[in-house]
């Protein structure tokens, strides 16, 4: 837990719910690599969470699978990053994922 608070920092503050530009995209590119890798592994294949590669994702729910990154799942390590990322960043960062972020 001290990582992922640690991590938290990473991230910078919420901004509008418009489109996402470049800059904002590799930012949370990064905090998929870094912050999510911290737990799902550094190449998405999964260790204390699970994998996250795209023939595991590819035919997930995205409006679920953003849910669970706003929400985090209750009981499991797994944070909520709502207050951190807007809606639409979490729609971006699944979609990502089901195309295959990790590569």
């Amino acid at each position: 837990m001290v990582v992922i608070a640690a991590s938290f920092f990473h991230v910078r503050p919420l901004r509008g719910q418009g489109p996402l530009d470049q800059v904002r995209k590799t930012e949370l590119e990064n905090l998929v690599r870094q912050d999510c890798g911290s737990c799902h592994g550094m190449t998405m294949k999964g260790g204390l969470g699970r994998s996250l590669l795209p023939e595991r994702l590819r035919e997930a729910d995205r409006d679920g699978l953003a849910a669970i990154i706003l929400d985090g799942i209750p009981g499991t390590p797994m944070p909520p990053w709502r207050g951190l990322l807007t809606e639409a960043e979490a729609a971006w960062i699944a979609g990502r994922l089901q195309e295959g972020l990790a590569k």
